[in-house]
């Protein structure tokens, strides 16, 4: 016997799917922006490395390699994020 009962869940509508998806994808990408980081991609080489600019601006070029990674699919955080956000919305 189920104690909870919970309604069909009523789709968002497209314009709140779209706001809902960037959100769930945006954060997909930090997240991978963070293990690339903790996997040292992004870091000056020890020898003939590219000084204080280069360790400026590697961040940039890590959070542009995880948004890339998030728009080719990514590793599903960004779907679980969004289904986990729709059904919230609709306690």
């Amino acid at each position: 016997m189920d104690l909870n009962p919970t309604s069909p869940a009523i789709p968002p509508s497209p314009a709140r799917a779209e706001r809902l998806m960037d959100v769930a994808q945006s954060v997909e990408a930090q997240f991978l922006s963070e293990m690339l980081k903790s996997a040292g991609i992004g870091q000056t080489p020890e020898a003939f490395g590219g000084g204080s600019g280069e360790d400026q601006f590697s961040s940039f070029l890590r959070d542009e390699h995880a948004k890339q990674m998030t728009q080719a699919g990514g590793i599903g955080l960004a779907q679980a994020l969004f289904d986990s956000m729709v059904a919230k919305s609709h306690e």
